[in-house]
């Protein structure tokens, strides 16, 4: 850690990897907290001698090396801290002041301090005590797909092998060649790895993807009786429910079954794409099903929801997460959480390659809505679709025709302007420094929606503020011309 790097992370502040203690007498216990709950998600950075704000209040230099003992101490402690942990603080002068750094790699095992678990959310050390959590944790650490779990006692007869014809038919209109096409129900099976050998056990057999994706219901809540898929619509009974479909089946016909939910509760609005009709509704509800259902850690007692709004539809599901936080296109790295059962969906064009949904749900929910989606992954991972019945993408587009799209442009991206929002653009080129009100008055609409537009033009990258709101001006940012 340099003099360089310490100011940027005091300048980003306190995060899920990041803590700041002030350290003014000693170590206090709450660094051991956040020492257990860095171990115990994806390890993190402590700074002793740092006020919550950043401001760098550095401990003596006199007191440095002895409060470095008494923490490696107490990290080796198994009272304290255990499993035990080896870590090697140093100490990094900022402007004449001492400041402490410790570095807390994330560690396979669940740690305890004083016999208490400790997680990390956000920039606080949460203490752990549900058997869910705990689980979680536990299927967090492990570093092995549970759905390459081999169950040697479930046999041929125990699977819907009947499936397998519509699976076959279904990858061959993805592609003509398709291997599959003259191969064997056991054939098929090897090649899509669902039945397989542990090289670490000797086991053979089918394994948990196969369960999953060909069980029968009997045998799939034999050995996950916790998995269930709970869709839901909360529209004008908001404290129970319009409809519900609870469905525990295997994972090809719980697609099925949740896409007709979709399709009978949701409007499949007008759009064309390349002079093509295309479902917004279907490729959105594809995306966010397909995630909660291949993506999903089936071990979990944490049952999965798909949900219906006024305002918004969204998908939870228990989750190995990687990484915490929003998932957009432009941080996207996506890491497979069961490979096996998303490349059985991938072969029958249930889903596409990895990464394509997040930037398919930001490209459909914009033209569905008008809003972005929300991706946040955690040990629970959510996908948020905002609904709006009254938004119509086509009736509202106006702009100007690039090559084969109609839009107006901003860097790489392309929107749709209604007249009012073209008309805003336009005038605060002329003159930066208009106020909403006399918007309204050149426009000849509400100041609220001229705030309203502004707000959109924002998000969409055309405006920015610059100043304070009363004494700033805006900068219009276009790409091809309004």
């Amino acid at each position: 850690m340099t003099e360089e790097k310490l100011i940027s992370v005091l300048e980003l502040g306190e995060n899920t990897a990041v803590e700041f203690k002030r350290c003014g007498n000693g170590i206090e216990s709450d660094t051991y907290e956040t020492v257990c709950s860095f171990l115990n998600r994806f390890g993190g950075d402590i700074f002793l001698g740092v006020l919550d704000d950043g401001t760098v209040e550095g401990v003596s230099e006199l007191a440095a090396s002895d409060i470095i003992r008494n923490f490696i101490k107490m990290v080796n402690n198994p009272d304290i801290i255990n499993p035990t942990v080896y870590l090697v603080p140093e100490k990094i002068m900022y402007e004449r002041k001492c400041v402490i750094y410790i570095h807390v790699p994330p560690s396979s095992e669940v740690h305890r301090y004083k016999k208490v678990i400790y997680d990390r959310v956000d920039d606080a050390d949460v203490r752990i005590t549900s058997t869910s959590q705990i689980a979680s944790m536990y299927i967090r650490k492990q570093n092995v797909f549970t759905e390459k779990k081999i169950y040697p006692y479930v046999k041929k007869e125990h699977l819907r092998l009947d499936l397998l014809s519509l699976c076959r038919r279904r990858a061959i209109n993805k592609r003509q060649d398709h291997p599959w096409k003259n191969m064997t129900d056991e054939e098929l099976l090897k090649s899509a790895g669902l039945l397989s050998e542990d090289f670490a056990t000797g086991e053979k057999g089918f394994n948990l993807a196969a369960v999953m994706l060909l069980g029968k219901d009997e045998v799939i809540q034999s050995i996950c009786p916790a998995y269930k898929t709970d869709a839901i619509l909360r529209k004008v009974n908001k404290d129970r429910y319009d409809d519900r479909v609870m469905v525990k089946t295997n994972l090809i016909e719980s697609y099925e079954a949740l896409m007709g939910f979709a399709k009978k509760h949701l409007w499949d609005k007008f759009y064309l794409e390349d002079s093509l009709n295309v479902s917004l509704r279907d490729n959105i509800t594809r995306e966010m099903l397909t995630n909660m259902l291949i993506h999903r850690e089936f071990t979990s007692p944490y049952i999965a929801k798909f949900i219906i709004e006024e305002d918004r539809m969204y998908v939870e599901n228990a989750c190995r997460a990687s990484r915490i936080g929003e998932i957009t296109p432009e941080n996207l790295s996506p890491v497979p959480k069961n490979p096996l059962i998303a490349a059985f969906f991938n072969q029958i064009g249930n889903a596409d390659e990895l990464g394509s949904g997040t930037r398919n749900l930001y490209k459909y929910s914009r033209r569905y809505s008008g809003k972005n989606p929300s991706i946040i992954e955690g040990d629970i991972f959510r996908i948020i679709v905002p609904l709006d019945d009254t938004y119509s993408f086509d009736a509202d587009r106006v702009g100007d025709r690039v090559g084969d799209r109609v839009g107006d442009r901003v860097g790489d991206n392309y929107f749709f302007l209604t007249e009012n929002q073209r008309r805003i653009i336009s005038c605060l080129e002329e003159n930066p420094e208009m106020s909403a009100k006399c918007l309204a008055e050149e426009i000849g609409i509400s100041s609220r929606k001229v705030e309203n537009n502004i707000q959109k033009l924002k998000e969409y990258g055309m405006l920015r503020r610059q100043g304070s709101p009363r004494k700033g001006h805006w900068i219009v940012r276009r790409g091809s011309g309004i």
